[in-house]
């Protein structure tokens, strides 16, 4: 029996975020936040089977959207600029001047999969695609942004969020969502909504229960 990429992916995803919740709000809080390179990395990979596929232009895409994330983040991290002052914590991993190479594969994970949502419901038109996938990232970043100094990700200045931050994100997803539109041909929808929801669940829940 032939095992669909797409339904395995989804239901690894679902998995490794179910169990992770659970990990975190019922067994050993520390233990499970200390997983989360590992839980980004096996998201990133089924996200590059799912989604992208091997043509210059994609994978192009993509490496821009990783340095262009790694580069706001510098600007954030080391200058206050776009986000706020913020520090990032150890439970990204290994960092580049500050910024977690891992946070670069973050910026990828949320424009695609932010991308092939808003592509769907535009009707593949680019304009409105390019600002709702944007706010799709936007809406996801309102519910990591209370949890993420208790999981050790990052943290501002004085524990508060600065409106800017949201400015930051604004301005930031607008562009990787110009280069995803205009660059990436494929946009796998299952495995987009799936994921975001996956995540919208994870930091949902961790957040009402911290």
């Amino acid at each position: 029996m032939k095992i669909n990429k797409t339904y395995l992916s989804i239901f690894l995803i679902w998995l490794v975020h179910i169990s992770g919740l659970l990990g975190l709000l019922f067994y050993d809080f520390i233990f499970f936040a200390s997983f989360t390179p590992i839980n980004l990395f096996l998201t990133s990979l089924l996200l590059m089977v799912n989604q992208i596929k091997l043509h210059k232009r994609e994978l192009f895409c993509i490496i821009l959207i990783f340095w262009t994330g790694i580069f706001v983040e510098f600007l954030g991290v080391n200058y206050g600029l776009l986000f706020g002052e913020y520090t990032y914590g150890k439970n990204l991993g290994p960092k580049l001047f500050g910024v977690p190479f891992l946070i670069g594969m973050n910026w990828v994970i949320l424009t695609t999969i932010s991308g092939s949502i808003s592509n769907y419901i535009s009707k593949g038109r680019k304009i409105p695609s390019i600002i709702l996938g944007s706010l799709l990232m936007l809406f996801i970043d309102f519910f990591i942004e209370p949890v993420a100094p208790t999981l050790d990700f990052w943290e501002f200045k004085d524990s508060i969020v600065p409106l800017s931050n949201y400015s930051g994100w604004l301005i930031t997803g607008l562009l990787t969502q110009s280069f995803y539109q205009l660059l990436f041909k494929h946009k796998e929808l299952n495995f987009s909504v799936n994921l975001y929801l996956a995540l919208f669940v994870f930091f949902l829940f961790l957040g009402l229960k911290l």
